[in-house]
């Protein structure tokens, strides 16, 4: 028998007392131990003798700190009281990031009674059937993300403070082409089904001049073209060559990886030729870092037609690895500088992948100069005082005491390494630079001083 404390979920609808549900008044009788998401809601004086959360709103440094915190509360209380009564504005399972967190939580039943919601309220005034406009409904705070690929029309929720607004005016208008025309008109929706509320058509240019509030949405009847619509596009496009090229067809991972090197080293070129200052070179690295997208893309379409994983998911793993390797920008962790950056990443991803060392995973197979300056960097990660046979800086200046043999130009290459690391100057970089140098200072004096034949 399941003796879990459990913890009723209620909406108080998105207006005022007479919005509530008959289902939400009952509860409210049957429980005397109540809480309040916020009183700041008209219908929050149906739910007497109860405790609200609005002080964490206002102790907390960010809104990410109060959601855990009003779940750890309830399931104390629950546990204290054996069932408690739980009320959030609209309805529980819009725009409740509480209630998701409840419902996933394995120490309390949660029961959740269905409420009306304020997009009830917004297709009534907007005048649409969500379903036959297909409107995709987004969170004004995540808007970049969650809006990313979408074509409209979009309504955009949470809209409460004039930065959001301005968030997601930015995240529209951004490229080289707006995704809103300058001319279009959105309609603000504020405080819907209460005596003072506001459903207004304005010009989207004047979107970010709104008074929001906590019952503020945005609807956006159309999209001249989706947010990151290049990308959608694109990854169609690679989609549609795999299907329809008789040379794409015939493409596998093995037959790519020679096209996958000859882009990187031209992405490595388009650099080497940048110069920042004059902006020359810009338009060329563009076109390289392109054609290395376009074999990123395609191998994510090998994986995705094999039913392994899709560019959403390579994207996905990559930014959840960032966030885990990077706590000192996402969680609470310190650092000084950014060689403390770098001792962090290695410990994180040794126990990330399991290995005992952080040498572990660095390919004996790369070329010299790369695997020897990994090598040093990995081991300068280290907190070891008296690193086994560190470079040798004098390498170079004992070369001629002895032999001239594979150890000791070895040597005299690694310490060279070494150098450049400290200088953080990359020593395939230097090395490709000095020969073409070289190259073309010989093949001036060639061209100059034709031999006979």
């Amino acid at each position: 028998m399941d003796d879990r404390p459990s913890i009723v979920v209620i909406g108080l609808g998105p207006g005022d007392s007479d919005l509530l549900t008959k289902g939400a008044r009952n509860a409210i009788e049957a429980c005397p131990n109540r809480w309040l998401r916020t009183t700041r809601h008209p219908a929050a004086s149906c739910v007497p003798d109860a405790l609200s959360f609005d002080g964490l709103y206002e102790s907390s440094d960010s809104i990410d700190e109060v959601y855990p915190a009003i779940v750890e509360s309830l399931v104390a209380a629950a546990r204290d009281h054996g069932r408690i009564l739980y009320a959030v504005p609209g309805s529980p399972l819009v725009a409740e990031h509480t209630v998701e967190l409840l419902l996933a939580d394995r120490r309390v039943d949660v029961e959740v009674l269905p409420a009306m919601s304020f997009l009830d309220l917004a297709w009534v005034r907007l005048g649409i059937d969500p379903v036959a406009v297909g409107v995709r409904i987004v969170d004004g705070h995540r808007f970049a993300v969650d809006a990313a690929g979408e074509r409209g029309p979009l309504l955009v929720a949470q809209c409460d403070s004039v930065h959001v607004l301005s968030d997601v005016k930015l995240a529209l208008d951004d490229g080289p082409e707006a995704a809103v025309e300058p001319n279009a008109q959105v309609v603000v929706l504020q405080r819907l089904g209460l005596p003072d509320e506001r459903v207004e058509s304005i010009a989207w240019v004047d979107l970010d001049r709104v008074d929001p509030d906590h019952l503020t949405s945005v609807y956006i009847p159309a999209l001249r073209a989706p947010v990151a619509r290049e990308l959608a596009r694109f990854v169609e496009q690679v989609a549609i060559l795999r299907a329809e090229c008789p040379w794409d067809k015939e493409q596998t991972h093995e037959s790519l990886r020679r096209h996958l090197l000859e882009e990187s080293y031209e992405v490595l070129e388009a650099i080497d030729n940048l110069d920042v200052e004059s902006g020359e070179g810009y338009d060329h690295l563009e076109e390289e870092l392109g054609d290395l997208l376009f074999q990123v893309l395609f191998h994510s379409q090998l994986a995705a037609e094999q039913g392994q994983f899709t560019i959403a998911d390579v994207a996905t793993t990559v930014h959840d690895k960032l966030r885990l390797r990077h706590p000192h920008v996402f969680g609470d962790v310190e650092v000084d500088g950014s060689e403390a950056v770098v001792r962090n990443w290695e410990q994180i991803k040794k126990a990330e992948k399991g290995r005992e060392s952080v040498f572990d995973g660095v390919p004996d197979a790369l070329p010299a100069l790369l695997f020897a300056l990994k090598v040093q960097k990995k081991a300068a990660t280290l907190d070891v005082a008296d690193l086994v046979e560190s470079p040798d800086p004098m390498a170079s200046n004992r070369l001629g005491e002895g032999p001239v043999d594979a150890e000791s130009i070895g040597q005299l290459l690694f310490a060279v390494v070494n150098e450049a690391r400290r200088a953080d100057v990359d020593p395939e970089t230097a090395l490709r630079a000095a020969a073409i140098r070289f190259r073309d200072a010989q093949r001036a004096a060639e061209l100059a001083n034709p031999s006979s034949d």
